[in-house]
């Protein structure tokens, strides 16, 4: 096309919003570079760039680095057809009444998408019930769809994995965006609390508490979720909780925000370390059966229980609540996400399922180790799951199965008697509390928990210290002799294996522990417990430690 006059077309170009004033004037395009543009410099003149007090510190960038959520284009096409239909894509979950869907940012399905694939796959397979929460995310998902605050609980819940698993600090910054909204739903929440809203409040109570990293948080929220729960008695049974309120209902006589200590005698502690050693003697009867390359992973998530064990063995009993949170912690990080690690990977595989009944076992054989916090935080969670996965095992004992299945199902021995002592222990406790009574409204009421709730909020920033994902490692209680500032245990390598994700193959390390945080050293924490730091890389590539969370 012809130029003005019939000349030569003049060659397109972008023009220069920001350019100095030097340029400006001589009408030609300023390249913006700080402190002082190439023209500028070229012509030797000052460039008023100079002159700007935020010279010297560059632009920031026009795109900032965005959450990593693992997209692929599968997933990605699979939300983009969600968004123009409203259907949900995992019908099977039959979650009802559905969220509106369309009126959600893809961001935010990404997240839905992610936990109802994992829960997806876990009903398909039929290993839901073997797992802490996928058997209950259909009901959350189903209750957020009139409670925005559940959703934000949900969303929190599903970007702090993906943070875990990405090791992005975006996405750790957006499950604190979402956990922070989600707490003051729940504190709107309680402070209007009904029949009608129950369900919500003690929804949303679960998912910020199993996504809780420091003590005063979590046993706000435990405490809040107990009161939840007594509050819900006279319409328990209409709940969709009605199983898990029947499950859970709280002694009236544990105290969570100020319990009392618990001396450990001598002979408790003996106690204590011999059964410690008898789950290692058990892990070692595992590792014949792990040797093969099929269950390498197997393998080397067992090495990390027992080096677990060991640390436990060899560090000082735990006196305090906060103590006993502190070396309980990175245990229960396990129970959430190692189940559904290998159960993508190996469903319903014999010796998967007696790894997976260990780990489980060990959070029952260390509840009187920690008897002020151990029963709530981890034991209660792992009953359920090891329950189902011994009836299962069991039945691999037929002469129906291969000598190798059979002789590996034997090994389920060792946590069934387990299980079988922990709720001996646990029923008997039960009967001394006087639970048969009827239960009364707790001192510690809706009121109590709200103003807690708001302190939390306003005091401690808590949205920040919600998500599992950059929480310290609670190893680092542990110290070890021979182990110089800033060097790195081995014991905190990640198990790594190519694991089928779910919708695509995508490699990745298993969810261990915190993502993006690198492992530190094994000493007393200076900064106090609600002040995370950011994340750090590790220089070798992204190395997820140890860490965990969850509660009962």
């Amino acid at each position: 096309m012809a130029g003005p006059g019939g000349g030569p077309s003049r060659r397109s170009h972008t023009k220069s919003r920001k350019g100095c004033k030097t340029c400006k004037k001589r009408h030609i395009r300023c390249d913006e570079t700080f402190p002082q543009c190439r023209n500028c410099t070229k012509h030797q003149v000052r460039c008023d760039y100079m002159d700007n007090p935020t010279a010297i510190i560059p632009e920031s960038p026009k795109s900032p680095q965005q959450p990593n959520l693992l997209w692929t284009p599968e997933i990605d096409a699979t939300i983009e057809l969600w968004r123009q239909t409203g259907e949900f894509p995992f019908p099977e979950l039959r979650v009802y009444p559905q969220p509106q869907w369309r009126i959600f940012p893809k961001t935010d399905l990404r997240l839905v998408h992610h936990l109802a694939s994992i829960s997806n796959e876990m009903f398909t397979n039929r290993t839901s019930r073997l797992t802490l929460w996928t058997d209950m995310m259909p009901k959350f998902l189903s209750i957020a769809a009139t409670h925005p605050f559940v959703m934000h609980s949900i969303l929190a819940f599903s970007a702090s994995h993906l943070a875990w698993i990405s090791q992005s600090s975006e996405t750790r910054n957006l499950a604190f965006h979402h956990a922070g909204i989600a707490l003051k739903g729940l504190h709107e929440g309680i402070a209007n609390f009904t029949k009608g809203n129950s369900d919500a409040v003690l929804a949303s109570s679960l998912l910020l508490a199993w996504q809780a990293t420091d003590w005063r948080g979590w046993a706000s929220l435990v405490t809040g979720t107990r009161t939840v729960i007594q509050a819900m008695q006279q319409w328990r049974h209409e709940s969709m909780f009605a199983d898990y309120i029947a499950e859970h209902s709280p002694m009236r006589t544990k105290s969570f925000m100020n319990p009392i200590g618990s001396p450990i005698t001598p002979e408790a502690r003996r106690e204590h370390i011999n059964m410690l050693s008898d789950i290692q003697d058990s892990l070692q009867r595992l590792q014949p059966y792990l040797s093969l390359n099929r269950h390498e992973q197997e393998g080397k998530w067992v090495d990390q229980l027992r080096g677990y064990i060991e640390r436990l063995r060899t560090a000082g009993a735990a006196q305090t609540a906060e103590e006993q949170f502190g070396q309980l912690y990175a245990l229960r990080k396990w129970l959430f996400w190692v189940p559904i690690s290998l159960l993508a990977a190996k469903r319903t595989d014999a010796t998967v399922l007696v790894v997976l009944a260990h780990f489980y076992a060990t959070a029952l054989a260390l509840e009187p180790m920690f008897p002020d916090v151990g029963s709530v935080f981890c034991a209660n969670l792992a009953v359920g799951p090891l329950e189902e996965i011994i009836l299962i095992v069991q039945g691999y004992q037929s002469p129906s199965y291969d000598d190798r299945t059979q002789s590996v199902s034997y090994l389920i021995q060792f946590p069934s008697d387990l299980l079988t002592s922990y709720k001996t222990r646990r029923d008997w406790i039960r009967q001394q509390a006087g639970e048969g009574s009827p239960v009364q409204q707790s001192p510690y009421g809706l009121e109590t928990l709200n103003l807690d709730l708001q302190n939390q909020i306003a005091q401690y920033s808590y949205g920040q210290s919600l998500s599992p994902a950059f929480a310290p490692s609670p190893l680092s209680f542990f110290p070890t002799p021979g182990m110089s500032s800033g060097q790195t245990s081995p014991y905190l390598e990640v198990p790594r294996t190519a694991v089928e994700q779910y919708g695509s193959s995508v490699s990745y390390a298993s969810p261990l522990g915190s993502p993006a945080a690198v492992p530190p050293p094994y000493s007393v924490p200076e900064e106090h417990v609600f002040n995370f730091g950011m994340p750090m890389y590790h220089p070798s590539g992204f190395v997820p430690p140890l860490s965990t969370t969850i509660w009962t």
